[in-house]
């Protein structure tokens, strides 16, 4: 999830291009989304396990922290809710009540970052330097969510 030229809201298609090089497994594919709220549901119906790559900003966390969390630990990230549409479980939970084939197996990988409202194609320094760390931290845990 993310959008390439507002700075560091890139950093979740950056990491999924990076991943499908990478051949985490041959059952896992990889896609990447700038929407969300009741779009969403289109990119997941039908799969049994998705995982979904993010940014975020938290009030005291550190650029480059990576954070793994499923539903029961459901944190706003910078695209998986939409301020123009219905927040991510509100349209899960639309979803399942219009029996929509939803994965039962929902985990969110979110990348604390510095900022995402200004135009660039780059990152901030923080998040830059620290790029190879936080590829290798996601696909660890990409891997062992995957099994």
């Amino acid at each position: 999830m993310g959008n390439d030229i507002l700075t560091d809201d890139g950093i979740g298609p950056r990491l999924v291009r990076d991943l499908a090089k990478m051949k985490v497994s041959p059952f896992v594919s990889f896609e990447v989304s700038c929407c969300g709220g009741l779009e969403i549901m289109e990119y997941i119906k039908g799969y049994d396990k998705v995982i979904f790559i993010d940014a975020i900003r938290t009030a005291d966390g550190n650029p480059g922290e990576v954070y793994n969390f499923d539903l029961s630990g459901f944190r706003e990230t910078s695209n998986l809710s939409n301020l123009h549409d219905i927040n991510f479980l509100t349209a899960l939970k639309l979803g399942k009540n219009l029996d929509l084939e939803l994965p039962s197996d929902l985990h969110i990988i979110a990348i604390e970052i510095v900022e995402d409202m200004e135009f660039g194609e780059k990152f901030s320094e923080p998040l830059e330097k620290q790029y190879p760390l936080i590829l290798k931290k996601v696909y660890t845990v990409v891997k062992k969510i995957t099994g």
